[in-house]
């Protein structure tokens, strides 16, 4: 569904349609986010938030959430720096991906998202 989503997001920011952003890493919303923070809350809702099942995808979702935010978003921006370099007239390597992370506003989003889908999902 977020992935879905990916394609009006940038119709929206960039006026055009691009398929590739079904695909694609990086972006809004977040679909990592969206993913475990939907396991989250279908495991509160379906078996409460006291036990360790819970307990273990929240801390789960914490660890991917943060990794979007830290790890992969620097390393896009070292790779869209890297392909900059590489624009060079005498490089001939290709450019690097650069959309490897998200901003922490994209992440937020996916995890709303996350939350709205396992709401709806619970709630039928």
């Amino acid at each position: 569904m977020d992935e879905f989503l990916k394609l009006f997001t940038t119709w929206y920011k960039e006026k055009r349609w691009d398929s590739r952003r079904m695909l694609g890493s990086g972006g809004m919303p977040s679909s990592h986010s969206a993913t475990v923070t939907a396991l989250a809350v279908a495991i509160g809702f379906q078996d409460g938030t006291g036990g360790s099942t819970f307990a273990i995808a929240v801390v789960l979702a914490c660890v991917v959430m943060y990794d979007a935010t830290g790890v992969r978003l620097h390393a896009g921006r070292q790779a869209e720096f890297v392909s900059y370099l590489q624009k060079h007239p005498v490089s001939s390597v290709r450019p690097l991906r650069d959309s490897l992370g998200h901003t922490p506003l994209q992440v937020l989003a996916g995890a709303v998202l996350g939350c709205i889908v396992a709401y709806l999902m619970s709630s039928s």
